[in-house]
């Protein structure tokens, strides 16, 4: 089996309410997808997100193509050998990965469709029968607000997160509000994008976990140099959980022997390869690290990669992050669960186990071509 062609799609698809934080203002996401064809009629999907630039991340691509033609997709190590190393984008390595994942991501996708087996399978199996995922609540008028916790405890949702980062007075009122209406037994986790101070950090997480019982605190302080969150860490109850600065392996081992937090949240993107996920996913096992599920927003092909990893690791956490539920749409032909619920079971159909819709593939590309990206500081910066 040889590996015949490889398209590179972008697209962009609306949220049903604009995403807001102290680092991200956007109404909606673009994600690259990649459909990989071999010459035995098999279709990989893949899905790439980007951070500063989709045109980054598919000039990316479309330079690693010309290495995948008429190779064996099998050849798992010797196609990144050719990317990281004879192509030279370890030199280039944050871009590489979120590019690369793409490609690795329907690679795997064929060695499933090819054997008839879900990806997890092909990962040495589940060691649950399902996932749990987040509430992912968003900045709106407290009775709004108030509306998005109502629903999401009447889900069955056990994590609601919550972005902050911006305005303490009125993030300690949308705290206070979401604590009263969920109870003291669900969890509340805080991702503050780096935003703070390590003075301020130490302030209101004291404060807030005494009076709100935070179960993590995302990304308080800036995580280079990592002394900050150690420092952080040493001084606090609160878990911590680290997600900036995870972009090469060299960092999350580094992050990992620091013992800076609790809690380290990432995707297979963030290291270029499902395996990689795995390899570190274990490592942090053995250091007494809970991994939780990273979103940059993602659909449902990401979803699906997460979903199957998540099955697949022993320190699988509850509430990984998901953003399926504010998605006006998707590229796929069937909602995925985590789109009504906060759980999501066994992928019975083999690959990724999820299917395209053409017609909404196209559709969505052909927004991407009349508009361009969704760029994640939405307007704050007119042309």
């Amino acid at each position: 089996m040889k590996i015949d062609s490889i398209e590179v799609i972008p697209v962009s698809v609306p949220y049903k309410h604009d995403e807001i934080s102290s680092v991200v203002n956007r109404s909606g996401i673009t994600e690259v997808i990649v459909k990989m064809t071999t010459d035995e009629g098999h279709v990989g999907w893949g899905e790439a997100p980007r951070t500063a630039s989709a045109a980054v991340i598919i000039e990316a691509i479309n330079a690693m193509i010309p290495m995948f033609i008429n190779q064996d997709p099998w050849q798992n190590h010797l196609l990144e050998n050719h990317i990281y190393k004879s192509a030279n984008w370890q030199w280039s390595q944050m871009t590489a990965n979120l590019a690369y994942g793409a490609l690795d991501m329907a690679l795997w996708d064929i060695y499933g469709k090819d054997v008839n087996k879900p990806l997890y399978e092909l990962l040495g199996g589940s060691l649950r029968s399902e996932v749990d995922y987040f509430y992912y609540l968003q900045w709106d008028t407290m009775e709004n607000f108030t509306k998005q916790c109502e629903d999401g405890l009447e889900k069955g949702y056990k994590v609601f997160y919550l972005k902050i980062g911006v305005d303490e007075v009125l993030e300690e009122k949308l705290i206070k509000k979401l604590r009263q209406i969920i109870g003291p037994d669900k969890k509340i986790r805080l991702d503050v994008n780096m935003a703070w101070t390590l003075p301020q950090a130490k302030r209101l997480i004291d404060n807030w976990d005494l009076k709100y019982q935070i179960d993590f605190v995302e990304a308080p302080v800036n995580i280079q140099p990592v002394g900050l969150m150690k420092n952080l860490n040493m001084s606090l109850n609160t878990s911590l959980c680290v997600n900036e600065g995870l972009w090469q392996e060299s960092e999350f081992y580094n992050i990992l022997n620091t013992n800076c937090g609790d809690y380290v949240c990432y995707s297979h993107y963030f290291v270029g390869t499902i395996r990689k996920f795995l390899n570190l996913a274990n490592y942090a096992n053995f250091m007494g690290w809970q991994v939780c599920k990273h979103t940059h927003g993602e659909l449902g092909l990401t979803a699906a990669v997460g979903q199957h990893l998540m099955l697949t690791i022993p320190n699988a956490c509850e509430g990984n992050q998901q953003t399926a539920q504010n998605m006006a749409d998707d590229i796929l032909q069937e909602e995925i669960p985590i789109t009504e619920k906060n759980t999501w079971g066994l992928i019975t159909k083999p690959g990724l186990g999820v299917e395209i819709d053409n017609e909404k593939l196209t559709f969505f590309h052909r927004k991407f071509l009349e508009n361009g990206e969704y760029k994640l500081y939405g307007n704050r910066f007119p042309v």
